[in-house]
């Protein structure tokens, strides 16, 4: 019942940003970029690899060390938003705070990942590679919004 919980909040996560997504390129109708949304998320997820649960303390360090990335590219992206205009800021901040949300949920998964059991391994892992996919997708999305709309 409690995988079930944190698989509804990851998938409200995910819905949430794809919303995200949409509003940052109008261009797009929202059936292909979910559609985008949802192949990049798979492909990069697919593209991670598979850890036996005797690998369980590699698969943290790695997820780790991708986390503490994503958090740089964010602390920079939020020091770029802070230069830009205040119509700017008014703009980016909200996106910057559900960018921090998806990086506290993806640091919630880690903290799965590490007292995973053998029992619970598969399903842990898989959330966080989704997880890590939907925020790198994201970060990469909101880091071309800003030198899309911010002077350097």
């Amino acid at each position: 019942m409690l995988m079930a919980v944190k698989y509804l909040k990851l998938l409200t996560m995910v819905v949430c940003t794809v919303f995200f997504a949409m509003g940052c390129d109008k261009k797009q109708t929202a059936s292909p970029e979910i559609d985008k949304v949802q192949t990049e998320t798979k492909k990069t997820s697919q593209g991670m690899k598979n850890y036996a649960f005797s690998e369980k303390a590699e698969f943290f360090k790695t997820m780790q060390d991708q986390f503490k990335a994503q958090r740089q590219n964010l602390d920079e992206l939020s020091a770029k938003i802070e230069r830009s205009s205040h119509a700017t800021k008014a703009e980016a901040k909200p996106k910057l705070q559900a960018l921090r949300d998806q990086a506290a949920q993806f640091k919630q998964q880690l903290a799965d990942a590490r007292n995973a059991t053998d029992s619970t391994w598969d399903d842990v892992q898989a959330g966080s590679k989704i997880a890590y996919t939907t925020l790198d997708n994201d970060v990469t999305k909101a880091r071309q919004w800003a030198s899309d709309n911010i002077e350097p």
